[in-house]
């Protein structure tokens, strides 16, 4: 019985320390938890807010480019050459049109525009050598907006239709051919463009749309380059 006195002794001693060492094994183990739990709410946060932020530009790219017409009104300017063998000119023009869109994306443009300027033709034996010439056109085609932000978006558009010069308007009873100038006829426009539109409001844009412009007087071609640019109004909402 005197052997088991120590024993005894022994474990009534060290019986109240487990509790103390189980416990803190276990505050331990849990501490590396404790500290996940912050860094997991922190990542929520951030989530929520690129989730709020996407909402956000999402709402104002639809507020903006969801509308069913526009309509604009545009300065224009182009490299012409009004002659076989004439150097270009300088037209300066007017440039209004209308555009249904089927989607934020796609449209059809109807497009108006006169052109205007003065072609050096040389000396000659009419004492004529700067002459005033115009062309109209009238064409139409699909727009579609390959890139869209709340601010700003680019646009593809490619237009084909009616084209008419005027190149006697200003020769005194001369005929255009005796000038070097392509003859009066109506012929075909095509234009193709980048365009680039600058948000002022959600109906209100500034745009800028430079292009290629080809005709046919004179049975030739003119590859012409230049561009448009002025203010968009937006109604109508899809």
């Amino acid at each position: 019985m005197r052997s088991f006195r120590p024993l005894a002794l022994f474990l009534a001693l060290t019986f109240p320390v487990f509790p103390a060492v189980a416990q803190s094994s276990s505050s331990s183990q849990t501490q590396p938890q404790a500290q996940q739990t912050p860094d997991s709410g922190q990542m929520s946060v951030q989530a929520r807010i690129r989730m709020r932020r996407e909402q956000r530009r999402a709402t104002a790219i639809h507020d903006a480019y969801d509308h069913r017409w526009d309509t604009y009104m545009d300065m224009g300017y182009l490299r012409f050459k009004p002659g076989p063998s004439l150097q270009r000119l300088t037209y300066y023009a007017w440039n209004t049109g209308l555009t249904r869109y089927t989607s934020e994306r796609l449209g059809w443009n109807v497009d108006g525009r006169g052109y205007f300027g003065t072609a050096y033709v040389g000396l000659n034996q009419f004492a004529l050598t700067r002459p005033a010439i115009s062309q109209y056109t009238i064409m139409g085609g699909p727009i579609y907006r390959v890139y869209e932000q709340p601010k700003y978006s680019i646009a593809v558009r490619a237009l084909g239709g009616w084209a008419h010069g005027n190149f006697s308007g200003d020769t005194n009873g001369i005929k255009p051919t005796l000038l070097g100038l392509y003859p009066d006829t109506n012929t075909f426009g095509i234009s193709g463009s980048v365009i680039g539109e600058l948000n002022i409001s959600p109906n209100v844009a500034l745009r800028l749309a430079p292009e290629y412009y080809f005709s046919g007087f004179g049975s030739s071609i003119q590859s012409s380059r230049g561009f448009t640019g002025g203010l968009v109004y937006r109604w109508g909402k899809q």
